[in-house]
């Protein structure tokens, strides 16, 4: 009996036998590993998709409430889009050097080696993929059943029911085809920023007649305190974060070495435009305590402008919140994958499927744990623990092309930098790691907590030989491995089985 994923990946018809079926399969000269199928528009949709959140729909104000005024505000949030843009060029030369998925991980992985790549592989497991993944699936979630509730608060079982078919949906989706996954994204990214162009064009048009009373002293009473200051920065470069999901799925890229670049050098001007317009709309329309004590800005927004119109606006934060899910899943997936690659997660998780050429291990795991976090109830206390490690990786992953630079100086680089930009993404990144040490002391140190304690599961797992590791331990993972095989159709990729001999003897 074929398993759902052969019916769904697999249109042609198929012998009755599965014999035959196996041996026609080893037959043929196709490569089993996952296909170069993501394009340039592909990467533009996944890098705007996953930078424009429900954020900027939601909750738009710790920008505001920081720097207590318009002008300074729209500041702190054109130096944030210039510093995300460092990191992302910086990204665009790890990228292209190290053409590996996986993002900071690979990159740490080139630079720092093992331990260090293993303790940010592991961060992301237990904390960072999860838990955001499980607070967007509540925001999507939350905004498709308050229509239904508007003047109370949505039933809670109901809410987290309707966030685990929405994350099962997607799972489901990026596990039959990587197309299916890359359609879903570019359909949603362009219908978000088709609802904030709306928005932006309400503004525009209040400008235009002359309604500009908020805007009149833009800078009147900003912020001087530098510590305020730094926490506005803080809370617009957290807005920014996601210019880095393409470089999580860089294998499956057509032309990485040109496609990248470009989508990188698309999407960042993209978002902060949007970003900037977007918030002026919001000041033209609404007074700042509006905008400091509203559960919803944009919701609020469309309230006082849109009105028989007003329930666009909850149905993009929704379709936001959907683009934004999927992105973070496509990319976790192929972190894991990597991760499983590179001998530090169970194999079983670095399996593609044979036809559909998709990582449906990695992807059901990382679905199955965004699941279980939804069964915590406070699972948006959890993500104050993650911003420290965050910001910490990124850091050390851009501090790597610095280190590989004096390393490694003939490596081919198809694109390459003056150190000027790395120097002050990583000064900046130091700042970025001290702030949340200060603000957040007890929540910081929680995560430092979380970090290390993947130690243990690297000596068992990755620094004990395969001889001395606990038997049980290895049997677990070689029945796991073989069922999954069984179960989902999957097997090592070519790569896998072509690095397999190096990487022995490296051991």
């Amino acid at each position: 009996m074929p398993t759902p994923w052969q019916i769904c990946c697999d249109k042609k018809s198929r012998t009755k036998n599965a014999e035959a079926e196996t041996d026609t399969m080893a037959q043929t000269s196709e490569k089993v590993q996952m296909k170069k199928e993501i394009t340039l528009l592909n990467g533009v949709s996944l890098i705007v998709g996953n930078m424009i959140g429900s954020g900027i729909f939601v909750s738009p104000r710790g920008v505001l409430m920081y720097s207590a005024s318009y002008g300074l505000s729209l500041v702190i949030w054109a130096l944030g889009g210039i510093f995300s843009l460092f990191g992302a060029l910086c990204y665009v030369e790890l990228g292209t050097s190290i053409v590996k998925s996986g993002g900071s991980y690979a990159y740490i992985l080139e630079a720092f080696g093992a331990f260090v790549a293993f303790i940010r592989l592991w961060s992301s497991l237990l904390i960072i993929e999860p838990t955001t993944q499980a607070v967007i699936a509540i925001t999507f979630a939350n905004y498709i059943v308050q229509p239904v509730f508007p003047h109370c608060e949505p039933p809670y079982d109901a809410v987290r029911l309707i966030a685990a078919a929405c994350i099962c949906s997607l799972t489901f989706i990026n596990c039959v085809n990587v197309k299916w996954g890359t359609r879903v994204q570019d359909v949603f990214t362009y219908a978000k920023v088709m609802a904030l162009i709306l928005v932006i064009s309400v503004g525009l048009y209040k400008i235009g007649k002359g309604e500009t009373e908020n805007l009149r002293a833009p800078f009147e009473g900003s912020a001087t305190n530098p510590g305020m200051i730094a926490l506005a920065l803080y809370s617009a470069l957290f807005s920014y974060s996601g210019w880095d999901t393409l470089n999580y799925v860089t294998e499956e890229m057509q032309n990485p070495e040109r496609n990248l670049p470009l989508s990188i050098a698309i999407s960042m001007p993209i978002v902060a435009i949007i970003y900037l317009l977007t918030n002026i709309a919001y000041y033209v329309v609404l007074d700042m305590s509006a905008l400091l004590t509203s559960d919803a800005v944009a919701v609020t927004f469309g309230g006082e402008t849109l009105s028989h119109a007003k329930w666009i606006i909850p149905i993009a934060v929704a379709m936001s919140c959907y683009s934004g899910l999927n992105s973070s899943i496509i990319a976790a997936s192929r972190l894991f994958y990597v991760g499983a690659r590179e001998g530090h997660l169970p194999v079983s998780l670095s399996l593609i499927h044979i036809k559909c050429f998709t990582p449906v291990p990695a992807l059901l795991f990382n679905g199955l744990m965004t699941l279980l976090y939804l069964l915590v109830e406070d699972v948006f206390l959890l993500i104050n623990y993650y911003c420290f490690n965050y910001w910490l990786f990124v850091g050390l992953s851009i501090a790597g092309l610095i280190y590989l630079r004096y390393t490694q100086p003939h490596r081919p680089r198809p694109v390459k930098l003056s150190l000027f930009f790395p120097i002050v993404y990583c000064l900046c990144s130091l700042f970025l790691v001290i702030v949340p040490l200060y603000s957040d002391t007890i929540n910081s140190l929680i995560g430092v907590g979380i970090a290390l304690s993947g130690i243990p599961a690297y000596y068992l797992g990755v620094y004990l030989p395969v001889e001395k590791r606990p038997k049980r331990l290895l049997w677990l993972s070689a029945t796991t491995t073989k069922y999954v095989q069984k179960l989902f159709y999957c097997a090592l990729s070519d790569l896998d089985i072509d690095v397999e001999p190096t990487a022995a003897k490296s051991k």
